[in-house]
């Protein structure tokens, strides 16, 4: 019961800090601004650095602005399994 708990909690540690660097990735690889702050707009003559997933791609940068919310509730869910898992072995549930 208590390496279960033990390996539980340690998942859901790693999880948690790894959520704002998901979170941070996310944000900058589907932004709608160029590393200049500059608002992304079609031009055929300029690339945009930055930009190449919100000008190819707009329903596809709003899905993996999605990302980190599901990864978020996979650690819940993680943290549910392992209360159930070391609740039924004691005999609780």
């Amino acid at each position: 019961m208590i390496n279960r708990l033990i390996g539980g909690f340690v998942a859901i540690l790693i999880g948690v800090s790894l959520i704002g660097p998901i979170a941070t990735q996310v944000s900058s690889t589907a932004s709608s601004t160029n590393a200049t702050g500059s608002t992304c707009t079609y031009a055929s003559d300029k690339a945009y650095e930055g930009c190449s997933l919100y000008l190819s791609s707009t329903w596809g940068a709003t899905i993996l602005k999605m990302v980190p919310g599901f990864f978020a509730l996979g650690i819940l869910g993680i943290g549910i399994a392992v209360t159930y898992g070391a609740l039924s072995d004691a005999g609780v549930v």
